[in-house]
């Protein structure tokens, strides 16, 4: 899509929000009516999300909605979908919604229908991974697989293991992964620690089979097996027996001792942080089987469908991703808070991190002009209730403005109860109770009177308010399902789109991760003792080699 993009701040929406942003901020309390929070609740696929708790209005809500129109947002969403080519800096389409299309559906790009092929790679995973859930497919001495080690990075690491954790109650007895992506050696030592070589299956996953993390990552393993396996074990056998990869350079796959049969391929138009539903998932799907992975993969589809067609006013991910512009462009948000009330998700606010500031940390358009306005937001996040003992402080009652998105479900995984004082206490209930306390909190917040009422001296009044007004997104679900946990990623996976489609730049492109790749192969002999490279650093690098120099071995 070659179009320029257009800039934001030319738009008469954007000057309108602007005006509204430096008028009076609606106050929540008077907002909540029960006729907004109908209104400003919407319910895709199986999510129920609450957007009542926000700082806009009726004209607010209008302008974001105007300034999508403005920018062509739909349009490039529909370029998207359409499989043209929107990561321009790489001259790409972007088709990580075509992963999770029914196997009836058709979409060719340059001739090919990519659907026949996902569906290709799909069933030789699900067929793979039965082998290995059954017991058919065994280590090179007879014995069946009981641990699969993913060995990745980036969005070959942070989607699988989120994953991995979040659907735990799906996982196979018997059958448990580990996730080796530090190039720090401690992770790939403590990683491998306790394994049984005879019993341990690793999936190498790069596309290009030459990223330096796991390629490193993936030679300690392979020294870790044939020096560990039974005496007489035949080197080549083994490793044929317990590698395979997810890659598309086949020639460097069986250079590393791969059977070119045992790798799973994936496409240029899959990004990393977007490819968890792709081959890269092997591992998950070695976990908790084809059905549950299908599953997932429905539930992406779902929200894809939602995103797709949806009108703008019910539409969840653009209206998620227009606040978020709001927030950062207008309000002055710098950061955004993922707060999940599951235990199951403690790892969904860190692959979160990759997915939106990968995207959208960005100062450049599409066009390649420079921005001139604010683009991306830090994303972070802890699960509740730890969180509220540790950060809530700043997001209730500090000076910075932290719009949060709060995620919950109506059934536990594990449904435990506790007594107190001889009553039967439901812990999962107790779960919700602080869910539901810390949105109401953040949106009422505690006047100086109501704490006066309480009988606090007055000295303590003005610590022990609450200033409220703190903007909430609530997410609900029955359950996490694997149908769920995909509709969780589609939906932030398509704000992440709309936000970058609001500032014109190129989501889908990663230019930023690579100057330090590259300095860091060239730094290697510095650091190995070279005079000559060292000599040429800068003094603060140099300082630091010394440093190193003169520690190390101690």
């Amino acid at each position: 899509m070659s179009t320029p993009p257009v800039d934001p701040t030319t738009t008469r929406a954007w000057s309108r929000l602007t005006e509204l942003a430096d008028g009076s901020t609606p106050d929540l309390r008077s907002t909540l009516t029960p006729s907004w929070v109908a209104e400003h609740t919407l319910t895709p696929a199986d999510l129920h999300v609450d957007l009542s708790k926000h700082l806009v209005d009726a004209e607010v809500e209008a302008a974001l909605l105007a300034l999508a129109d403005e920018v062509g947002l739909m349009e490039r969403r529909n370029a998207m979908f359409a499989g043209e080519r929107i990561n321009v800096t790489e001259d790409r389409a972007v088709l990580h919604t075509a992963l999770r299309l029914p196997a009836g559906a058709t979409l060719t790009v340059d001739g090919v229908d990519v659907v026949a092929d996902v569906h290709e790679v799909l069933r030789r995973a699900y067929a793979f991974a039965e082998r290995v859930r059954s017991g058919e497919w065994t280590g090179v001495t007879g014995k069946r697989i009981e641990t699969v080690v993913n060995v990745g990075i980036g969005g070959s690491d942070l989607g699988p293991v989120m994953a991995y954790e979040a659907l735990e109650p799906y996982r196979q007895d018997g059958l448990s992964c580990r996730f080796i992506s530090n190039i720090d050696p401690t992770d790939a030592g403590q990683k491998l620690a306790g394994l049984d070589p005879e019993t341990t299956l690793f999936i190498v996953s790069s596309k290009t089979f030459g990223t330096l993390e796991t390629l490193t990552n993936a030679r300690l393993c392979k020294a870790w097996l044939l020096d560990r396996l039974p005496a007489g074990s035949d080197p080549a056998a083994a490793v044929a027996q317990h590698f395979v990869a997810v890659s598309t350079a086949l020639d460097k796959v069986a250079d590393f001792g791969i059977d070119p049969d045992n790798a799973f391929g994936f496409w240029d138009w899959v990004g990393g942080r977007y490819s968890v539903d792709s081959a890269i998932g092997l591992s998950l799907v070695v976990a908790v089987g084809p059905e549950s992975f299908a599953d997932m993969l429905a539930g992406f589809h779902a929200m894809d469908e939602h995103f797709r067609t949806a009108p703008p006013e019910a539409n969840v991910p653009l209206r998620m991703g227009l606040l978020n512009v709001w927030y950062a462009n207008f309000l002055g948000a710098h950061t955004h808070a993922v707060l999940p009330y599951a235990q199951l998700l403690h790892r969904f606010p860190a692959y979160l991190q990759q997915l939106t500031m990968e995207s959208n940390g960005k100062g450049v358009r599409w066009d390649g002009a420079a921005v001139g306005y604010d683009t991306g937001e830090v994303f972070w996040g802890e699960p509740g209730t730890n969180g509220q003992h540790a950060f809530y402080q700043l997001i209730h009652q500090g000076t910075r403005l932290v719009p949060a998105d709060f995620i919950a479900f109506a059934r536990a995984a594990y449904p435990l109860v506790d007594s107190v004082d001889g009553e039967d206490v439901d812990v999962h209930e107790l779960l919700l109770a602080n869910f539901l306390a810390q949105t109401k909190a953040l949106a009422l917040g505690r006047t100086a009177d109501e704490v006066r009422a309480e009988g606090v001296p007055e000295e303590l009044v003005s610590a022990r308010t609450f200033p409220g007004n703190r903007p909430t997104t609530s997410i609900m679900a029955p359950a996490l399902t694997p149908a769920v946990l995909g509709q969780l990623i589609a939906l932030y996976e398509h704000i992440t789109f709309v936000q970058g489609a609001v500032w014109g730049i190129d989501s889908f492109d990663q230019w930023g991760v690579e100057l330090g790749k590259q300095l860091a192969q060239e730094l290697r002999p510095a650091v190995a003792g070279d005079p000559e490279v060292t000599a040429r650093q800068d003094p603060s690098t140099q300082s630091l080699i010394a440093y190193y120099q003169e520690h190390r071995g101690r």
